[in-house]
């Protein structure tokens, strides 16, 4: 048995106001195809070339290791020379991944490789983020802490991405004081009998070629798997409701530092009881 999720919309181009009026107003996602195709980086934006441009920079280097108490908030896992992890991607599949690695602000020319989109959405100059990730690498399901609006486009391959919307939270099994879903679901193929709850949930899914963009509303819950080696990059805008720039503001000032200090404090317990207590409450809804 699988989860039930639905094709994501697609389109290839799209106005600012049609975009506006039927995928932000309505918080609907959405994957324009060829969004990028007048961009520079359309035709440049390959591993090769990023090996070239920023091969000395050292990286920091996430894999699929549980939460430990040990671990500081997205604090990475190890380290290594872009052109020596490019080179690892390229050789073999690898759990290592790129997380939110502001690479613009260490390799500044590849600002001049893409445009900022005008449709419908002001987004934030200072936070073009970039993940990297082997074959068959994957994104746990979470969340975003500071609730944007999201523009992710995918260069290099492709790349699974599976979504719900925030109203699914009751039967995801979200670990409180975090940003994600209990760790050892498995999203693609889920233990119904462990997490009975997830047969309710209806979620969205889509397979990002190089170039396409997929638009995540604000809270949408996202699980990423990397089909081959390659790349993305998120633009992202403050959220548009005030509820969830209430939540983002508690989640960036208050909940992460809470929830590093009781790692302190109470060590793996403070990790298990989380982990617990996802389980409790989903039940209880």
């Amino acid at each position: 048995m699988k989860l039930n999720l639905t094709e994501i919309e697609r389109v290839e181009t799209i106005s600012k106001e049609d975009f506006y009026n039927h995928y932000i107003k309505k918080q609907k996602p959405l994957v324009i195809q060829k969004l990028t195709k007048d961009w520079p980086a359309y035709e440049k934006w390959n591993l090769n070339y990023i090996k070239t441009i920023a091969g000395d920079k050292i990286v920091p280097l996430y894999d699929d290791r549980p939460v430990s108490h040990k671990d500081g908030f997205n604090a990475a896992h190890a380290t290594m020379k872009m052109a020596d992890y490019i080179d690892l991607l390229q050789s073999k599949p690898t759990n290592y991944r790129i997380f939110l690695y502001d690479l613009m602000k260490e390799v500044p020319v590849l600002q001049n490789d893409f445009k900022w989109p005008k449709i419908g959405l002001r987004l934030v100059k200072q936070l073009p983020m970039l993940f990297f990730g082997g074959e068959n690498s994957k994104v746990f399901m979470h969340y975003d802490i500071d609730y944007s609006n999201i523009l992710h486009f995918h260069f290099h391959g492709k790349k699974q991405c599976m979504l719900f919307a925030p109203d699914q939270t009751p039967f995801l099994y979200k670990v409180p004081h975090a940003l994600i879903a209990r760790e050892d679901i498995d999203f693609d193929n889920p233990d119904f009998e462990k997490f009975p709850a997830l047969k309710k949930a209806q979620g969205l899914i889509t397979t990002l070629n190089h170039g396409e963009m997929l638009y995540m509303p604000e809270g949408y819950w996202h699980y990423m798997k990397y089909l081959t080696p390659g790349f993305s990059m998120s633009l992202r805008a403050f959220p548009r409701r005030i509820p969830n720039l209430s939540k983002a503001v508690y989640n960036v000032f208050f909940m992460r530092y809470f929830d590093s200090i009781m790692r302190k404090v109470k060590g793996q317990a403070w990790i298990d009881y989380k982990n617990e207590k996802a389980i409790k409450d989903t039940e209880k809804i």
